[in-house]
C-alpha cells in the first residue's frame, strides 16, 4: 500500500496504476490481488490513510474561531498534500457501488471534528440536523479550497484564498448564531 501511496502523492490518482505499483512494490502484479480485492479498495485504503492525515491536521489547535482554524487548516492540507487530496475526493467506485462501511467510518470522524464548534452553535439543534450542517460546511469549504486552488476564482491565490475562508466560515457562523438565536426568541414569545 505504501507503493500506491507514493505513487499517488507523486502523480495523483490518474497515474496509479496496478503494475507501477507491483514494479514499485518489488512483487508481482498477481500479489497485490491477494492482499486487495481490486484496484478500487487498494485506492480507499489509500485515501483512508489520506483521512487519517487529514483528521490529524484538522485536530491540531489553533488561534481564533474553531471553524475558521478547522478550514485553514483544511486548506494547508490541501496545498501541502494536494494529489493525495484530489484523489480522495476524485476517486468514484464504478456505478452501483457503494462505499464500505470501514471506509464511511473513517469518513465520518473527519464530519465529527466540525460537529462539535456546530452543536456550540446550535445548541437547540437535534444531532442529525448538526451532522447535516457540518457535512453542508464542509462541502462549501471544499469548494472554495477547490477552486480557488486551480485559480477559478480569479486572485484567489495565497492569502486572498485564506480571507476569503475566514470570511465565508465567519459569515456563516454568525448566520447560524443569529437564526439559532432568533428562534430561541420566537419559542419564549410564544410561551
Amino acid at each position: 500500500m505504501g507503493a500506491a501511496q507514493t505513487l499517488i502523492a507523486d502523480k495523483g490518482l490518474a497515474g496509479l496504476k496496478a503494475r507501477e505499483v507491483a514494479q514499485a512494490a518489488g512483487c508481482a502484479l498477481g500479489a497485490i490481488y491477494t492482499v486487495f480485492a481490486d484496484l478500487d479498495e487498494l485506492i480507499l485504503r489509500v485515501n483512508a490513510r489520506t483521512l487519517t492525515r487529514l483528521e490529524a491536521a484538522l485536530a491540531q489547535e489553533g488561534d481564533g474561531d474553531a471553524l475558521e482554524v478547522l478550514a485553514l487548516a483544511y486548506l494547508a492540507f490541501a496545498r501541502r498534500e494536494e494529489p493525495s487530496w484530489r484523489a480522495l475526493f476524485g476517486f468514484r467506485l464504478p456505478p452501483g457501488s457503494s462505499l464500505p462501511d470501514w471506509f464511511v467510518t473513517e469518513r465520518d470522524r473527519l464530519f465529527a471534528l466540525l460537529e462539535s464548534p456546530l452543536s456550540e452553535l446550535l445548541p437547540d439543534h437535534a444531532p442529525e440536523d448538526v451532522r447535516r450542517t457540518a457535512r453542508t460546511l464542509f462541502s462549501a469549504v471544499h469548494g472554495i479550497v477547490s477552486l480557488g486552488l486551480e485559480d477559478k476564482l480569479g486572485d484567489s491565490a495565497g492569502v486572498m484564498l485564506e480571507a476569503e475562508l475566514e470570511a465565508f466560515v465567519g459569515t456563516f457562523a454568525r448566520g447560524l448564531a443569529v437564526a439559532a438565536r432568533k428562534r430561541r426568541q420566537d419559542a419564549r414569545a410564544r410561551e
